[in-house]
């Protein structure tokens, strides 16, 4: 057998697992997600009574939904939201029945998040590997639940059964329980390392678990946990905020490219971490987008709530503040106000006439049918 075809897989490497990189590529990514990151965190907390547990809730319940859907699962919403909101202490006007799922899913959110400064060991990580995969559900029982993987080779393979072609093989069982010792100690170690910074941590952390493929099933969402986990020890409260899942979802393509890409190369993992800090940063703008427009919402209500408004003017106001698919990018006319506020249309204009004269709305250009309005930006 010749060298060439013994190193094949970057944990076959001689320096392994002792990454590097290219800091002139990494450096300036790192201070621009370090920039925003900051700038988020000073928005967030001027709104901590806005964003919190209802905003915690939502953040969370994305990242969870996001990371199994990259696995192809997806998971009962109305559960996991009920199991999340009993656990937050967040009322829910009609709760839905939870299951050992939803629970489970919920338990290694709140895990995460909560217990940052527990130490991570095997069992931590076995626990876990349960909560993912209840063993009462008989859909899981070809499983090593709650164990690390078999003898046989765990590969990732697609095409025909005769040739086909294989994307990423992890390190083989015999030397598994030393790979993972290794890396539970680096990642404990690693936190308190002011030579490390802690967002190139946690995508050291994501690449080298998901090298490790250490159970039959659930590595890619175990190893995203364990990213979370890792930016939760950063700042202990930005991760309730954002969910770099979310984003990894949108670019599902890119993100099994780039690991396969790394896997096959040498421990120089420059275009992980670019990739990473690239994925990061898209998250966070999102996130500040996000509280920009709870900071607007904020002081609009400020401004506005005090003038006597009706409940119909209060929806269509929150329904043009919220926008998105539930709101009016080009403004909202009579007509539409008439449908969402269920009114008449001598009602509508009426309504739409006093929010103008009260200043919380601002007429667009353009007359009769076509008049539309917005709202008013101070």
């Amino acid at each position: 057998m010749t060298e060439e075809s013994v190193q094949k897989w970057i944990w076959q490497q001689s320096d392994w697992p002792h990454f590097s990189w290219q800091e002139a590529q990494v450096q300036p990514l790192l201070r621009q997600v370090r920039l925003t990151l900051g700038i988020l965190l000073g928005k967030a907390g001027s709104l901590s009574a806005n964003l919190s547990p209802q905003t915690t809730l939502d953040t969370l319940l994305q990242n969870i939904i996001s990371s199994s859907a990259i696995e192809g699962e997806t998971l009962n919403v109305q559960s996991l939201r009920s199991s999340l909101a009993r656990r937050l202490s967040v009322s829910e006007e009609t709760p839905y029945p939870v299951s050992e799922r939803s629970e489970g899913l919920s338990n290694i959110m709140l895990d995460v998040i909560s217990n940052i400064n527990s130490p991570l060991t095997v069992e931590r990580l076995f626990g876990w590997h349960r909560w993912l995969f209840p063993i009462t559900d008989t859909v899981w029982q070809r499983i090593r639940v709650g164990q690390l993987r078999g003898e046989e080779p765990m590969q990732v393979v697609s095409g025909r059964l005769d040739k086909p072609t294989v994307h990423f093989e992890a390190p083989p069982r015999a030397i598994l329980d030393n790979e993972l010792s290794v890396f539970i100690d680096w990642f404990e170690q690693s936190q308190h390392n002011p030579s490390l910074d802690p967002l190139l941590r946690a995508a050291i952390c994501h690449f080298w678990f998901i090298t490790l493929h250490p159970f039959d099933d659930g590595n890619g969402r175990l190893t995203r946990a364990l990213t979370d986990l890792a930016l939760a020890q950063l700042d202990q409260q930005s991760i309730r905020i954002y969910a770099v899942s979310v984003t990894i979802l949108e670019q599902r393509s890119d993100y099994y490219r780039i690991l396969e890409q790394s896997q096959r190369g040498d421990t120089d993992i420059t275009a992980w971490l670019v990739w990473f800090l690239q994925t990061l940063a898209t998250t966070l703008q999102q996130a500040l987008a996000y509280i920009d427009s709870t900071l607007f919402k904020t002081r609009f209500w400020q401004s506005c709530y005090h003038i006597g408004l009706l409940p119909e003017q209060i929806k269509v106001l929150n329904r043009l503040l919220d926008g998105g698919d539930k709101g009016f990018e080009l403004g909202i006319s009579a007509s539409q106000y008439q449908k969402v506020a269920k009114v008449s249309k001598a009602t509508a204009s009426r309504h739409l006439g006093d929010l103008l004269a009260k200043g919380c709305l601002v007429k667009l250009e353009g007359g009769g049918r076509n008049t539309r309005y917005q709202i008013n930006t101070f």
